[in-house]
């Protein structure tokens, strides 16, 4: 017996609404299903327009890669060729200070 769910406090609300002639608002399943669809020539055509548009999109990023590679690659040998020569200063300068040490006595020597 369901006679104990209509006397209940909270009963289903779309029970209710059907049961006391209220309508939903927003279209109803039939006009979902009549709705218009495309054809399926429309359907390659929108597809067709997606592969053109990501095959440019993906030259483009291609384009801009390559430059950045390239830019990476220019300031990778800027910095190689830094630090070469900053190498060769800390060796000149390390040459320099043994020199020095080297040269003269300590103070308690």
């Amino acid at each position: 017996n369901t006679s104990w769910l209509l006397r209940s406090r909270a009963p289903n609300p779309s029970g209710r609404t059907r049961g006391h002639g209220i309508q939903s608002s927003g279209p109803t399943i039939q006009d979902y299903l009549n709705r218009p669809r495309p054809t399926w020539e429309g359907v390659e055509e929108q597809l067709e327009k997606k592969r053109k548009g990501s095959k440019a999109l993906a030259e483009f990023e291609e384009k801009v890669n390559e430059n950045w590679k390239t830019e990476l690659e220019k300031h990778r040998e800027k910095l190689l060729s830094g630090s070469e020569s900053s190498s060769k200063k800390q060796t000149q300068r390390k040459n320099k200070e043994k020199k020095k040490s080297g040269s003269g006595r300590d103070m308690w020597g």
